[in-house]
C-alpha cells in the first residue's frame, strides 16, 4: 500500500513492507530523487552487543514512499577494532557533496569504550557508495567530539557543528576537501554538565539567517529542544527557546531532531526529521530522569547509583530496532518589536501532506 501523507510517530515501512532503518538520519536531494540515509538499527534489539549494522539509504520521489537502496556503508564484522564493527557505537552519519573534489564525504561519530568520542571520515564517488575510509580515530581540534551536523555555503566553504562532549557547542571550519578541520573555530552554549549540555545539533539557513536546533543530553531518552539564531555561520547565536508548541511532556513530542531538510520547489517548507528512539518508554517523565543525569554528571552532587536504571548505565538494553520517526514541518513567525529575530515553532499533527504547502 502506497503512502500519501506523513504520519509522525507511526511505524513507517519501506516499499517492501519492512521498517525503515535510517536513524539519526538526513535527507539529500539530487536530480529529482530524495536520499534518506541513517543508522541501520535492525539488529539492535538490546539483547546483544550490536549497536549498528552499517549505514542504510532509501530513495524516494515524493518523500512518502521509500525504496531500500541497501547498505551504503556496511558493518565491518571481521575486525573488532574497526570503528565500523557492529559493537562500535557509531552514530549520526552526515554526508556533504564537495563540488571541487567531486566526492561525497561522510562523517560518523564513534563513541569509544573509554568514554571518549572520535570521528571516522569516508569518501565516495556517488552518494550510494562504495565509501572508503580516509580518517579513523579523528579527534577534531584535539577534542572529544559528539553529536554533530555538517553544512556548506553556496561558495563551497563547509562547517562542522559539534558537541564538545559534556561541555559546549563548537562551530569549526572544514578543510577544502571536507575531510578535516582547519583549526579555526568558535564556541557556543557553554553548560557545566548534562542534561543541560546541547547535543544533536541540526543546522539550517533561511533568508540569510543561520539556525541551530539542539537537544539536551539524556541519552536515548528525549528532552526539550532549543533553537538559536545568528547572522553568520560562527554566530554569535541568540537562543530563542523551545520550538515544540504545547509539548506538555517536555520531550520534544518524545523525539530528538537529527536534521532539518528544506524541501526543494517549496517556498518555505522545512522538515524537522526526528527519531522517537524509545517508543516503549514514553511513560517515563523527563523531570525524573533529567535529575538522574544531573546527579551523575554534577561533580558536586551526591552519587546514589541506585537511582540509575540499568539501561542508562552502559547504553545497552534499549531496543532501538523499533524506533520510529517524527517528521514535522517548521512554522515561522516573522520578527516584531518583542521578538526581533522572530520565532520558529514545531506543531504536533497526526498527519500532514507536502502538497498542503506552497
Amino acid at each position: 500500500m502506497r503512502n500519501n501523507s506523513i504520519k509522525p510517530g507511526q511505524v513507517w515501512l519501506d516499499t517492501s513492507g519492512k521498517r525503515i532503518q535510517a536513524h539519526g538520519g538526513s535527507v539529500f536531494y539530487m536530480d529529482g530523487i530524495y536520499y534518506w540515509y541513517g543508522e541501520n538499527k535492525e539488529k539492535t534489539d538490546g539483547r546483544s552487543d550490536i549497536w549498528h549494522w552499517g549505514v542504510r539509504c532509501y530513495t524516494s520521489r515524493d518523500l512518502y514512499n521509500w525504496e531500500d537502496a541497501g547498505l551504503i556503508i556496511p558493518p565491518e564484522t571481521e575486525n573488532p577494532d574497526s570503528s565500523l564493527h557492529p559493537s562500535a557505537m557509531m552514530d549520526r552519519p552526515h554526508i556533504l557533496y564537495n563540488r571541487r573534489t567531486g566526492k561525497y564525504v561522510c562523517w560518523l561519530k564513534i563513541m569509544m569504550k573509554d568514554g571518549s568520542q572520535t570521528e571516522t571520515v569516508l569518501t565516495a564517488d556517488h552518494i550510494l557508495g562504495p565509501y572508503t575510509k580516509v580518517r579513523e580515530g579523528l579527534r577534531p581540534l584535539g577534542m572529544s567530539a559528539g553529536d554533530f551536523d555538517l553544512a556548506a555555503a553556496p561558495d563551497g566553504k563547509a562547517y562542522y557543528y559539534f558537541e564538545r562532549v559534556h561541555s559546549e557547542t563548537i562551530c569549526a571550519d572544514l578543510t577544502e576537501d571536507y575531510t578535516d578541520v582547519t583549526g579555526y573555530y568558535s564556541t557556543h552554549f557553554p553548560h557545566p554538565y548534562p542534561p543541560y549540555v546541547r547535543e544533536a545539533t541540526a543546522h539550517f539557513e533561511r533568508r540569510g539567517m543561520h539556525y541551530l536546533i539542539t537537544s539536551g543530553t539524556t541519552g536515548y531518552l528525549p528532552n526539550p529542544s532549543e533553537i538559536a539564531v545568528a547572522r553568520t555561520w560562527h554566530g554569535p547565536f541568540t537562543v530563542l527557546g523551545n520550538p515544540h508548541v504545547n509539548d506538555v511532556s517536555n520531550t520534544s513530542f518524545h523525539s530528538q531532531i537529527s536534521s532539518i531538510f528544506k524541501v526543494p520547489g517549496k517556498k518555505d517548507l522545512y522538515i524537522a526529521c526526528a527519531d522517537r528512539w524509545l517508543p516503549d518508554k514514553m511513560d517515563l517523565e523527563y523531570e525524573s530522569y533529567s535529575q538522574v543525569f544531573e546527579m551523575l554528571f554534577n561533580p558536586d552532587a551526591e552519587k546514589d547509583m541506585s537511582r540509575v536504571p540499568e539501561s542508562m548505565r552502559d547504553g545497552q538494553g534499549d531496543n532501538t530496532s523499533v524506533a520510529d520517526y517524527v517528521w514535522l514541518p517548521l512554522r515561522f513567525e516573522e520578527p516584531d518589536a518583542a521578538h526581533p529575530y522572530g520565532m520558529v515553532y514545531i506543531d504536533w499533527t497526526d498527519e500532514w501532506r507536502i502538497e498542503d504547502y506552497e
